[in-house]
């Protein structure tokens, strides 16, 4: 794909993924007032949002091992403070502007490189970090499918047993990756595409860091209904991720309008309109705010040693210059 098409093909999709939202968020909020949406969040109780907001916190410390394991991957031995701060300014803001691969990744490869890092090693950790999320689908998604197959046979509208079928077929992919992982040393290629598999305990994490991921975030999500209904947590983990692959085929940026119409599709009544709010606002819009002062600053402060590391060059250079004596009368 030339570079020509591939712009077009990419702002196609954010247009497409903004008009979608617009239209699927109006269609979910147009049968409440703003008086009702207010009072829907106000009747969540203190105490669940404060879980809710210790799920989301622990779900964004799962993220940063994503990165993790991706500068793992690339050999690097980059302290995790800092694939820390270069994780959750990324995703942070990239979850919210949409087309999280392409967003986050230019954040990811300011921060990386900066630190030294080449622009194939952060394509590599942009990949891996993917590659850790769709297993944490895989693996989320194949546990609630086997474990719940009524709700996922009805939203789909297939059979409960092609369900199971599917389920196992997912964490039968996610072990197959495993195993790929720890016998595999040489590229795997698909047609033009290659892929070295990382090492079996980078991919073995993957998983663990992956799932865990998704797993607090339906945790998140059951707080915010449990405030009105008894919502089991299979049940919720079930919408968030149909949620999230309807998210994956829409482009939706931050899945807005999608995930609501989704879990609402799968939850019904239980699935308040509070809660989704309250959820969009915890996992989306607090992060959102709080990276984006924290992405200034430390723009700013990459500046600021670019700068001086410029003038001590520049000064180090006029040290340098051999001084040029008068001659001798």
């Amino acid at each position: 794909m030339t570079s020509g098409r591939r712009k077009l093909f990419t702002y196609g999709t954010m247009i497409f993924g903004f008009g979608l939202a617009g239209y699927l968020l109006y269609v979910g909020l147009s049968q409440f007032t703003f008086e009702e949406i207010v009072q829907s969040v106000r009747a969540i109780p203190a105490w669940n949002m404060t879980l809710a907001l210790i799920y989301c916190a622990l779900s964004y410390l799962c993220l940063t091992g994503f990165d993790w394991t991706g500068v793992r991957y690339v050999k690097n031995d980059l302290a995790y403070p800092k694939i820390a701060l270069a994780s959750f300014v990324a995703l942070g803001l990239g979850q919210s502007i949409g087309l999280a691969g392409l967003s986050s990744g230019a954040i990811r490869y300011r921060y990386y490189a900066h630190w030294g890092m080449s622009t194939e090693d952060v394509a590599k950790i942009v990949l891996l970090s993917g590659v850790t999320v769709g297993l944490g689908l895989l693996v989320l998604g194949g546990i609630v499918m086997v474990l719940n197959p009524q709700d996922t046979a009805e939203i789909l509208r297939i059979a409960p047993s092609a369900v199971l079928i599917l389920g196992a077929a997912f964490l039968l992919a996610a072990a197959g990756y495993v195993a790929l992982a720890a016998f595999l040393r040489t590229p795997l290629n698909i047609k033009s595409w290659s892929f070295q598999m990382p090492r079996a305990r980078i991919a073995m994490a993957q998983i663990v860091i992956g799932t865990a991921n998704f797993a607090l975030v339906s945790a998140c999500l059951m707080e915010l209904m449990q405030a009105t209904e008894n919502v089991s947590y299979l049940k919720a983990a079930t919408a968030f991720v149909l949620g999230n692959i309807a998210i994956l085929v829409t482009h939706a940026p931050g899945g807005l309008g999608v995930l609501e119409v989704t879990v609402r599709s799968v939850m019904g009544d239980q699935a308040s309109i509070g809660a989704l709010v309250a959820f969009r606002v915890i996992y989306f819009f607090i992060p959102f705010f709080i990276a984006l002062p924290v992405s200034l600053i430390s723009e700013a402060v990459f500046r600021a040693r670019k700068a001086r590391r410029s003038g001590e060059a520049g000064h180090g250079d006029r040290d340098v210059t051999p001084a040029v004596r008068a001659p001798s009368i």
